[in-house]
């Protein structure tokens, strides 16, 4: 009975480092803003509606007018937004780091605070090289960049949540109970989803920052092997979820691995997240280029294309960058999870031996 009680209060406590989640969350939730109004930055080709940095037309980037600013051209008011935004996101981190170094016990996970620190600096220092330089590659490379910060933002958020710390190892498997093991190959297919997820992001940033000389078989080339990673990662992430979905209702309810639903659910998402994204492509192309050859079923429908690219096209156009980011942190997300629960099976799997052992 005491020690069902203390079982109880250990599982109530909270990490050391609480606080550091808290703000590793607020800072996820305020980077995917960042990159989709950056995206809107690249749609509305407005990189260089402001041209000096770091300030905003000789004004300091927090003093500038507010009435120019949001009375202004739209162009100015997401380029000079998107500023004001990646400077909250660089004030939310010094705070995380703080509470990285009061809090938080583990020494890699301080230092993580700090790289995630360093990373949105670099991103600050890559977009003012951008805007000084006028130089397209510079903001193909920004964009790139702004997926692998959003990646380390989402491993901190992962690493310090309270599910990371509870899955210790330390627990061993109840009577009647199996515990999931990842295997092997589902650690490959989740680290392969995210290489493929993050080829995506290259293969995209490529594709909207085209330069005027590129080779016309270049661009086709980059079209479709852009077309076929995603079916690719549509095939491997519907595997994902058919697979931790039935390995859920194998291990019951109260399974440490996956009874809980905490890595079917994310999978599912990310599942759905593809789809979404597939679907997305296909109206971005449409809101470009037109319908293409294939899905042409008569004279109307050969003679639609976009003139010009309105505000519900550019959201669209947009909305792929945005939903691509969230593909690739999701895998992340659920990439690390699975690392989690296998590690922790292993601990318990020694911890079990030794314990035969003694006995």
């Amino acid at each position: 009975m005491v020690e069902s009680a203390r079982d109880h209060s250990a599982a109530e406590s909270l990490p050391p480092g609480r606080w550091l989640h808290r703000w590793s969350i607020v800072i996820v939730g305020l980077v995917w803003p960042l990159i989709w109004v950056g995206g809107q930055v690249t749609t509305y080709d407005a990189g260089m509606a402001v041209p000096d940095w770091p300030g905003t037309y000789g004004y300091n980037l927090l003093l500038y007018p507010y009435q120019t600013w949001l009375l202004g051209p739209f162009d100015l008011f997401i380029e000079h937004g998107h500023r004001l935004l990646g400077a909250l996101v660089g004030l939310v981190s010094i705070v995380a780091v703080g509470f990285a170094f009061f809090s938080e016990p583990r020494r890699w996970v301080r230092w993580l605070s700090v790289l995630v620190l360093l990373a949105v600096i670099g991103q600050g220092l890559l977009g003012g090289a951008r805007v000084v330089l006028a130089d397209r590659t510079l903001a193909m490379l920004h964009g790139c960049t702004a997926e692998i910060f959003f990646s380390l933002c989402v491993g901190l958020m992962v690493v310090t949540s309270r599910w990371w710390w509870e899955r210790d190892g330390s627990e061993p498997e109840s009577s009647g109970r199996r515990d999931f093991r990842p295997g092997a190959g589902l650690m490959t297919v989740s680290l392969a989803v995210c290489g493929l997820a993050y080829l995506q992001v290259v293969l995209g940033a490529q594709l909207r920052h085209v330069q005027p000389t590129a080779a016309p078989g270049g661009f086709t080339h980059l079209v479709m092997t852009h077309i076929s990673t995603a079916f690719v990662i549509l095939a491997l992430a519907a595997w994902l979820a058919w697979r931790l979905s039935r390995a859920a209702g194998q291990n019951g309810e109260r399974s440490a691995g996956c009874g809980d639903l905490t890595l079917s659910r994310p999978a599912s998402l990310l599942l759905i997240f593809v789809l979404w994204q597939i679907l997305l492509g296909s109206v971005t192309w449409v809101a470009r280029y037109g319908i293409p050859w294939w899905a042409q079923v008569g004279p109307r429908s050969a003679s639609y294309l976009v003139k010009s690219q309105a505000f519900a096209e550019s959201l669209m156009i947009t909305g792929h960058v945005a939903t691509g980011a969230l593909v690739l942190v999701t895998s992340v997300f659920l990439m690390l999870r699975l690392w989690r629960v296998r590690f922790a099976a292993n601990q318990a799997i020694e911890r079990a031996g030794s314990a035969a052992v003694v006995l």
